[in-house]
């Protein structure tokens, strides 16, 4: 047997482990969750392979598919960080979860999200650039440029993720250790702790406000910049092609931004705990299977290359 509690404090005995309650305790739906995630799991790692593989066709050679590469590995990343541990907790009675387990999941959760985040805030800067400085994007987003962001987002992920989960750690959790959750995350296990948190209740607020609206407020810019040039042509055409560059990032923006800001700035939120679940089955699951989808039914180049692909694995 795994210990699962550790040295006193005070009257109360600090965890070693927690135990996942998932998605639901009802035993009757266990299996059909676990066929219904893993598909959507399998749906997910196949859709943003095809998504990986097809940027990396000599036509579609452009920082947008650069960006969209590595917005499918962070996609992927993101649903193993999570999915494949509550597929194994829907068919097992055990689902309990180490102390560094936790704080591991806890830590990629959290990068993955904020670089994922930072990203879309660099694909929207692209989009502006691309449709509003025409003549000066390849100068713009050179090569080194879109590399130098991706480099800014994984650092500005990290040092997020360090940051909150170091601070999530340092609390003590004296029981009980089951987590009302399907992972690790910071709303439910701040509610395990013995001691007062509501400073840090107002930390989590601060650092949500500064990760989700600062690059919010950059997506917001450069698509107001982006609307003001595209009213600025005259045929309707033209401005539906244009737009249509920019609509799937739109769609995956609001996802992604909607479920973020709901569950961070209200870590002790009076709705109901399901609520939270689904609102997090969102940006962990749910987004990761939908953007392959959305960016490629979207975008004509990515269709026709992905047809063209298709064609010949067939031929051979």
């Amino acid at each position: 047997m795994k210990p699962t509690e550790g040295p006193e404090l005070g009257n109360h005995t600090l965890l070693t482990e927690f135990v996942l309650s998932g998605l639901s305790n009802h035993p009757a739906l266990q299996h059909l969750l676990f066929f219904t995630f893993c598909l959507i799991y399998t749906i997910t790692i196949i859709g943003n392979l095809l998504i990986f593989m097809v940027t990396v066709h000599p036509t579609l050679r452009m920082p947008m598919y650069f960006f969209l590469r590595v917005l499918s590995f962070l996609d992927i990343s993101t649903a193993s960080s999570v999915v494949p541990k509550m597929l194994v907790n829907f068919l097992s009675e055990d689902r309990s979860i180490s102390y560094m387990g936790c704080a591991t999941q806890l830590y990629c959760v959290i990068f993955l999200a904020a670089t994922e985040w930072y990203i879309l805030a660099a694909m929207a800067y692209d989009r502006y650039v691309a449709i509003c400085n025409p003549l000066r994007y390849a100068i713009i987003m050179n090569c080194r440029v879109c590399h130098s962001l991706v480099l800014l987002s994984c650092c500005s992920g990290n040092v997020v993720s360090v940051v909150q989960t170091a601070w999530v750690f340092t609390l003590p959790f004296c029981g009980p250790k089951k987590i009302n959750y399907f992972f690790c995350d910071i709303p439910p296990l701040i509610m395990l702790s013995c001691t007062d948190t509501s400073s840090y209740e107002k930390q989590i607020i601060t650092a949500t406000v500064l990760v989700i609206f600062a690059p919010f407020c950059l997506i917001l810019v450069s698509y107001a910049c982006i609307i003001s040039s595209i009213l600025k042509i005259s045929s309707a055409e033209g401005r539906h092609k244009t737009f249509s560059t920019c609509s799937s990032h739109l769609i995956v923006v609001t996802l992604y931004c909607g479920s973020g800001t709901l569950i961070y700035l209200q870590p002790k939120a009076n709705y109901s705990q399901d609520a939270k679940k689904v609102l997090a089955l969102i940006y962990t699951a749910i987004t990761p299977m939908l953007n392959p989808l959305i960016y490629s039914l979207r975008n004509k180049d990515v269709k026709e290359v992905l047809i063209r692909m298709m064609a010949e694995l067939m031929k051979k």
